[in-house]
C-alpha cells in the first residue's frame, strides 16, 4: 500500500504539471458538451423548396404558404416547369420539388381528389427522407382542412370515427437536448479515460523512465494501478463537471439519482481505462497509441446507439454493439436521466460492464512485461 501511495502521488503530480493533459481533462469536455448538442439536432430545418405551380389557383397558393410557414421549408425557387426545377436540384439550391399539376383546385372540388408530386434530392438520404415526411404531413393536414371546409357533417353523424390521443412518456416535449446531452456526456467521459490511459505507459516508454521503474521492486499490478486510479478519479470529476454544464446550459436535472449514475460510471471507467492501458502495453510511441485509440473510439461512437438505435442495426452490428462498453453506458445514463431508473433496473448492464473491466484489465496486467 505504501508503494502504491507513492506511485499515486507521482502520477497526480505528473498530471497536474502537464498543461496539455489538464486542458484535455477539464476544457475539452466542457466546450464539446456545450457545442455538440446544439449541432446534433434530429430535426432538419431550412429545407430548400422548389415549387412548380401549374395551377396558380387559390388552393395551390394556400398549400405553398402552408409549407413555407411551417418553419421546415424555405422557398428558394419558383420554377415554371419541372425540368427547370431539376436544374435547381443539380445546382444544390433545391432539396425538394413540389409539382402542382394543372386543374389541381378543379379536380379537388369536383372529384374530391387531386394529385401532386414530390421529388427529393436523395444524395443526403436523411434530409430527403425527413423532408418528404414533413411535406406529406403538411399536405395531409391541408387535405383535412379542405375536407372540413367542403363536407357538411349532419348533426348526429352515425359514421364511426377513430380519435387518436398520443402521449410521449418521459420526454413529453420531445426535447432532443434531453436525449442527446446524456449520450454525448458518456462519449466525452469515454474519450478522456481511454485516450489518456492509452498514452500513459507509452509516455513512460518514450521518456525513458519505464526502464527505471522496471528495475525497482514495484510489482506490475501496482504500477498499472498507479496509472489507472488517477484517471479513474479524474474521469468521475469530468462526469460531475458535465452534469454541472448540463444543468447550467440546458437545464437538465436527472429524474433518477446521481448516485446511480456515478456508481455505474465508477465500474464503467475501470473498463474503458483497462482498454486504454491494454492499448498502451502494445504501442511503442504516443502516435501509435493515439491512432489505435482513435480507431476504437470511432467504432465505439458509431455503434453505441448515440445517433442510430441499436435495434435498427444489422444483426452483426448489434452483436458488436453489445460488446461495446459505451453502448451500455449511454443506455444507463439516458435511462437514469430521462426515465429515472434505479440501480436495480441497470443491473444487467452493470454486470456486463464489470465483466468488461475484469477482462480488459486482466489482459493489460498479463500483457505488461516488467523486464530489466
Amino acid at each position: 500500500m505504501r508503494t502504491l501511495r507513492f506511485l499515486l502521488q507521482k502520477e497526480f503530480r505528473q498530471i497536474f504539471r502537464d498543461p496539455a493533459i489538464l486542458r484535455i481533462i477539464f476544457m475539452m469536455p466542457i466546450v464539446q458538451l456545450i457545442l455538440l448538442p446544439f449541432a446534433a439536432d434530429y430535426e432538419i430545418k431550412n429545407i430548400n423548396l422548389s415549387v412548380v405551380d401549374q395551377d396558380h389557383s387559390t388552393y395551390s397558393q394556400q398549400l405553398i404558404q402552408k409549407m413555407t410557414a411551417s418553419g421546415y421549408f424555405r422557398l428558394t425557387n419558383y420554377a415554371p416547369s419541372y425540368p427547370q426545377a431539376l436544374q435547381a436540384v443539380e445546382s444544390n439550391t433545391a432539396d425538394i420539388i413540389l409539382t402542382i399539376p394543372p386543374h389541381f383546385e378543379k379536380d379537388l372540388v369536383r372529384h374530391s381528389e387531386a394529385k401532386i408530386m414530390l421529388a427529393a434530392n436523395a444524395i443526403n438520404g436523411v434530409k430527403a427522407g425527413l423532408g418528404t415526411s414533413y411535406a406529406m404531413q403538411i399536405i395531409n393536414d391541408f387535405n383535412r382542412e379542405v375536407r372540413e371546409d367542403w363536407i357538411l357533417l349532419p348533426k348526429y353523424n352515425e359514421m364511426p370515427t377513430i380519435e387518436i390521443v398520443t402521449a410521449n412518456w418521459y420526454n413529453p416535449q420531445i426535447d432532443y437536448h434531453l436525449f442527446m446531452v446524456p449520450g454525448i456526456l458518456a462519449i466525452l467521459v469515454t474519450m478522456v479515460g481511454s485516450f489518456l490511459a492509452a498514452m500513459n505507459i507509452v509516455r513512460e516508454k518514450e521518456v525513458g523512465t519505464i526502464e527505471q521503474i522496471n528495475v525497482t521492486p514495484v510489482h506490475k499490478y501496482q504500477f498499472l494501478l498507479g496509472k489507472l486510479i488517477p484517471f479513474w478519479v479524474l474521469g468521475l470529476v469530468t462526469l460531475a463537471m458535465g452534469f454541472l454544464v448540463a444543468w447550467i446550459i440546458f437545464g437538465i436535472i436527472p429524474v433518477g439519482y446521481y448516485i446511480t449514475i456515478f456508481s455505474f460510471a465508477a465500474v464503467y471507467l475501470l473498463a474503458v481505462l483497462g482498454i486504454g492501458l491494454l492499448v498502451s502495453t502494445y504501442a511503442d510511441t504516443q502516435q501509435q497509441a493515439t491512432l489505435i485509440a482513435f480507431f476504437f473510439m470511432m467504432i465505439f461512437i458509431l455503434l453505441s446507439g448515440l445517433y442510430t438505435p441499436v435495434e435498427s442495426m444489422p444483426g452483426w452490428a448489434q452483436v458488436i454493439s453489445w460488446l461495446n462498453p459505451v453502448t451500455h453506458f449511454v443506455t444507463v445514463v439516458r435511462a437514469v436521466v430521462i426515465k429515472g431508473s434505479g440501480i436495480s433496473d441497470v443491473l444487467p448492464e452493470l454486470f456486463t460492464v464489470l465483466g468488461f473491466a475484469i477482462f480488459y484489465n486482466s489482459w493489460a496486467v498479463l500483457n505488461y512485461r516488467k523486464t530489466a
